[in-house]
């Protein structure tokens, strides 16, 4: 599996199930426009909300090309197996440096907005490279098309799996055709089972039986990840994450994760999360840990799901050292600045952060004070000498290793020194 997972696939040996025109589409009628990327969404659901989220992916990418692969020589190949009106693939080959980009959506009706937008870049190549293509256009089934690639041996560096919903079928699949040390963007909008109303889809789709928690988006997140993670020790692989987002429009969960070669003997980053509403507290347990699951009052228990780090923060630092230098970093989109998002990000990335957040009004609450600023609450934590930061995933909430009744403590002081 791992040696046949090595193979590369070069852009001219692809064979779209679907034979292109060859009369070219009239030019695209450009109504919108992303990072200075012109292009129409037709009738194609689309949401301009969802930009920063792309942002993520184009500059992780475009890293991902520049010194990330194990042949940096190879043509970098990208797969866009959901792509609606066709601008993330789009975006890939004008902004990320793709040699090639494979754009599959399984609505045929949305081929002449696709063809359109993908036609400013010439299907063929340069004369100098003639035979290879710089892209196609397919109308599959996502999960068929994946495993078509991989029984073809045609591997891919990015595979971008813009799912509605939390079906999470397709990710095997996905993780056979991607290339070892590739990366793999997940999408679930399954909002119910993130916040424990959907149990039963949850544990089909992603091997996790979730319940109510008072951290549910991040809860949404572990929980991809950990299916990700499970799947890939089906095939002999692990996975890493190299960063996961939560956009509050949708709500939507996405998660960027590099396929790692051979298995990961070490299961401390995937197991159960416990939560006690009468104390508020939250702990993490392995598998070896099950009988224990109990701080003398826990109610609630989640998982198996991912428990470690949600980001890489070296990568992310070059993801906002590169957003810099392309000018994106302190230009806000629909809302979203990339240098407060990655920040952030970066923060939460401290390996003595376990999983979950507090909510500030929770600490208040139980110190029955007023909620004290969220930067004092933080600063003094890290003066007593606990990790603490802001979560991207919750607006007034920390995300730290103290304990909540030493939060609690650490409010009431914070109010009685003013």
């Amino acid at each position: 599996m791992a040696a046949a997972a090595t193979a590369i696939s070069l852009p001219h040996s692809v064979s779209p199930p679907l034979q292109v025109t060859r009369r070219r589409p009239a030019p695209p009628a450009c109504s919108h426009s992303e990072r200075g990327v012109s292009f129409d969404p037709g009738s194609a659901f689309y949401r301009s909300d969802s930009a920063a989220g792309r942002d993520l992916a184009i500059l992780a990418a475009t890293l991902h090309r520049r010194h990330g692969r194990l042949d940096p020589s190879a043509p970098f190949l990208c797969l866009d197996a959901m792509c609606g009106c066709g601008v993330r693939a789009l975006r890939y080959l004008a902004q990320a440096g793709a040699d090639f980009v494979w754009a599959n959506d399984a609505n045929e009706a949305l081929r002449p907005i696709i063809l359109t937008n993908l036609s400013r870049f010439e299907r063929g190549s340069p004369p100098a490279e003639a035979g290879r293509r710089r892209w196609v256009v397919s109308h599959n089934d996502a999960t068929r098309l994946l495993a078509e690639r991989y029984l073809r041996r045609e591997y891919f560096d990015v595979i971008d799996v813009d799912s509605f919903g939390g079906d999470a079928a397709y990710v095997r699949a996905a993780l056979l055709a991607l290339k070892i040390g590739g990366l793999l963007y997940l999408t679930s909008t399954d909002w119910r089972s993130a916040r424990g109303y959907g149990s039963r889809s949850s544990l089909s789709s992603y091997g996790a039986y979730v319940r109510p928690m008072p951290y549910p988006n991040e809860v949404g997140l572990r929980m991809v990840i950990g299916g990700a993670a499970r799947e890939a020790a089906l095939l002999g692989f692990h996975i890493r994450p190299v960063f996961s987002y939560f956009a509050y429009h949708g709500p939507i969960y996405r998660v960027m994760v590099q396929l790692c070669n051979g298995k990961d003997n070490d299961s401390s980053n995937y197991g159960f999360i416990s939560h006690c509403k009468s104390c508020g507290q939250s702990q993490t347990f392995g598998f070896d840990e099950l009988g224990r699951i109990s701080c003398g009052c826990t109610d609630r228990t989640v998982g198996p799901l991912w428990t470690g780090p949600l980001h890489d923060a070296s990568f992310l630092t070059e993801m906002r050292s590169l957003a810099d230098e392309w000018g994106w970093a302190y230009t806000s989109e629909n809302g979203v600045t990339l240098e407060k998002l990655l920040s952030m990000m970066i923060e939460e990335s401290d390996p003595r952060l376990p999983p979950g957040y507090i909510r500030l009004d929770e600490i208040s609450r139980r110190a029955k004070v007023n909620s004290p600023p969220l930067s004092t609450l933080i600063n003094s934590l890290r003066k007593e000498g606990f990790s603490a930061c802001r979560s991207h995933i919750g607006t007034n909430v920390i995300k730290t290793n103290c304990p909540i009744s030493s939060c609690i403590n650490v409010a009431r002081e914070i109010r009685n020194l003013r």
